[in-house]
């Protein structure tokens, strides 16, 4: 009895040390907004709202991750050699339009690479759906967009968005600092997008198949992002959540390529921006 008691301590003191470090990591967050990565508890379908839902559980398509890495990072570095011009501009424009950073930095859901370890016990304590990572982008909203600390989802005509950064949102190059996580691995070019730890959270538990678009890298774009125009509900997401799994199903470097093509001319006429 006490050496069961003595496990349980022991884990329950592991979770806090784990959840304060995340904590700490969020707390870093370069635009002063602090986002508290909410723990997720392992969910069973048949508890999700009283009733079960039927899916098939997807599996990426295979490919040589090391080919994938090696491009990715070819990609991102030429882009920022390339773009280095306009990202200065982009800078100056925020620094110069509004108050505050001109970075943006935010603690995402990346890939999650224990979706084929299934166990009755994880040593982690909680599961939050994939690695966690900082996320930056050009910043496009008043650095008080969200004051109280909690995920917020864009709107349209969002009174928080700045006039620079309504243009961005529209033509997608407030992105463009993600290339950055490209070069150090926490992304693809093309995958899905990563969520927030708190909303993740809910979507994962309103979508059971939602955590399945984890298991590949997220990305800058992707064929969810040139298909459909920003999320605005959860039945937004649910359409996207089905072109992920599509675009999983058929993952490949020629497929990575032709998205990347596709994804210019929906910049240029502004398809699918708020």
């Amino acid at each position: 009895m006490q050496a069961a008691v003595s496990n349980g301590s022991d884990i329950q003191t592991g979770q806090r040390r784990r959840s304060n470090r995340l904590d700490r990591t969020a707390g870093s967050n370069s635009a002063g907004v602090i986002e508290i990565a909410r723990e997720i508890q392992p969910i069973a379908i048949g508890d999700l709202d009283g009733s079960v839902e039927h899916f098939e559980d997807v599996l990426p398509r295979n490919r040589s991750e090391i080919v994938s890495r090696a491009v990715n990072f070819s990609i991102a570095s030429f882009a920022v050699l390339c773009l280095s011009p306009l990202l200065a501009l982009i800078a100056l424009a925020v620094k110069l339009t509004s108050r505050g950073p001109v970075f943006y930095s935010q603690v995402r859901v990346g890939v999650d690479r224990r979706y084929r370890q299934k166990s009755s016990y994880d040593k982690r304590g909680y599961d939050h759906g994939g690695k966690p990572f900082m996320m930056f982008k050009f910043r496009t909203m008043c650095v008080d967009a969200e004051a109280d600390g909690r995920a917020v989802w864009a709107a349209k005509s969002d009174p928080r968005v700045t006039a620079i950064g309504r243009m961005m949102r529209k033509t997608r190059l407030d992105e463009l600092p993600q290339l950055f996580n490209v070069i150090r691995g926490d992304m693809n070019i093309v995958g899905p997008r990563p969520e927030r730890p708190t909303i993740f959270a809910d979507l994962r538990r309103t979508i059971p198949e939602y955590p399945m678009r984890q298991r590949v890298k997220p990305g800058i774009t992707g064929w969810a992002q040139i298909n459909q125009a920003y999320d605005a509900c959860v039945e937004d997401v649910r359409n996207k959540v089905k072109l992920d799994i599509e675009y999983m199903k058929r993952q490949s470097l020629v497929h990575d390529l032709r998205i990347m093509t596709m994804t210019l001319p929906v910049m240029i006429f502004r398809k699918g921006g708020l």
